[in-house]
């Protein structure tokens, strides 16, 4: 293994000999270095913990195929380290992973995120599986392709998806975008991760940005239960799954909104399911500066729906159930409700969900759980502490 060191070792064997004025010192000296450090986490680092860069020999393979850079390896390692590094943020205390936890699908479990000085963020911090397309998708300019993200479709470009939270006042704080390079390139680790990316040590905001996007973009999944079960029957679905299967597809219309033929992701699809009478968000009305569309928010990605709870742009339900439940008994009549979720005399559908449907839909799913994905090594923190 490829060992970086990112900081030095605290020495700490005659710490309990020192002179009192001596020990508070040392306190001091150590409180700093670890507020400095980098880290993905929230949690503090062991005075005598060595934090450092743990990258294989041997480069990962990450798929991107249509990018056509003979360097998109060395590149997504180097967007990985960036991803995980809370060095991005102003006060060194939140990277992208903070609210883009591998355990968690890439989600927060969280209803809302925290940023850089303890502020709560507006919205649920959104999936990013397959955020760029399955492989089969991939456009040729993979990183500017013309596709709505974040809930309310306000970039459509993945690189500007990246630029926006480390900019953002309550995410990470980086106000000046010019200072992170350099403040990177401070870094000793970096100079050598970009030189072997990009053929020289020169840290830029532009690199910074396609790195950490050609990370993002490789984040695929399309190998659960259900997946395998559709390309080749390579698995089966139990009696329950397969009931909840045509439940989603046909009784209850489900895929009418998420499309199960394309990863489950749904790009360009907004709608109002009646979460509120009166809208305490827009959502896309903000962006398309268009009344019709306020309250509506994009098709979340079912990728991993069974650990990215809690749910909805303001992660107001905790479980699937509580998501059910909403359909069942609870759709408002909003002034943008979705057709699909009217009545023929426009009044808000309840379905009605029986417990023996939701604990069938439930199962249903939980067969589009992808664990490679989020057990894959070359997609997990790489700084380590020992």
């Amino acid at each position: 293994m490829q060992d970086i060191t990112a900081t030095i070792t605290h020495k700490t064997d005659n710490f309990f000999k020192m002179p009192i004025m001596k020990k508070l010192l040392s306190i001091l000296s150590i409180s700093v270095f670890v507020a400095a450090m980098i880290s993905c986490h929230k949690n503090a680092v062991p005075p005598s913990g060595t934090v450092y860069l743990d990258l294989p020999a041997t480069t990962y393979s990450y798929y991107l195929p249509s990018y056509g850079d003979a360097t998109v390896n060395d590149k997504a390692t180097l967007g990985r380290v960036l991803f995980y590094d809370g060095h991005l943020s102003l006060n060194n205390s939140i990277s992208c992973a903070s609210c883009h936890k591998q355990e968690y699908g890439f989600t927060d479990n969280n209803a809302l995120s925290t940023g850089f000085e303890g502020k709560i963020t507006r919205r649920n911090s959104k999936s990013i599986h397959n955020i760029a397309g399955i492989s089969s998708t991939f456009s040729s300019d993979l990183l500017r392709r013309n596709t709505p993200l974040f809930w309310d479709g306000r970039e459509k470009s993945l690189l500007d998806l990246v630029d926006r939270p480390i900019t953002n006042h309550v995410e990470m704080g980086i106000t000046d975008p010019d200072a992170l390079a350099p403040k990177l390139a401070a870094l000793s680790c970096y100079p050598p991760l970009f030189k072997k990316a990009y053929g020289d040590e020169q840290v830029t905001s532009g690199r910074i940005s396609e790195c950490i996007s050609m990370f993002m973009a490789s984040i695929q999944s399309a190998n659960s239960k259900f997946d395998l079960f559709s390309r080749s029957h390579s698995t089966d679905l139990n009696a329950l799954e397969r009931t909840g299967m045509i439940l989603f597809q046909s009784t209850y219309n489900c895929s009418g909104c998420h499309h199960l033929n394309t990863s489950y992701y749904t790009f360009s699809d907004f709608h109002d399911i009646g979460l509120d009478p009166i809208y305490p968000d827009n959502g896309w009305g903000i962006i398309s500066n268009c009344s019709a569309n306020n309250g509506k928010f994009r098709v979340p990605d079912l990728t991993n729906i069974a650990l990215t709870a809690p749910y909805m742009h303001d992660g107001r339900y905790k479980t699937l159930d509580d998501v059910l439940e909403h359909y069942s008994h609870n759709i408002k009549n909003s002034p943008n409700l979705d057709p699909l979720l009217k009545t023929v005399d426009g009044q808000p559908r309840q379905m009605n969900i029986s417990t023996e449907d939701k604990m069938a839909l439930i199962a249903f799913l939980y067969t589009l759980t992808d664990y490679t994905t989020i057990q894959d090594p070359k997609f997990s923190n790489p700084f380590k502490v020992k």
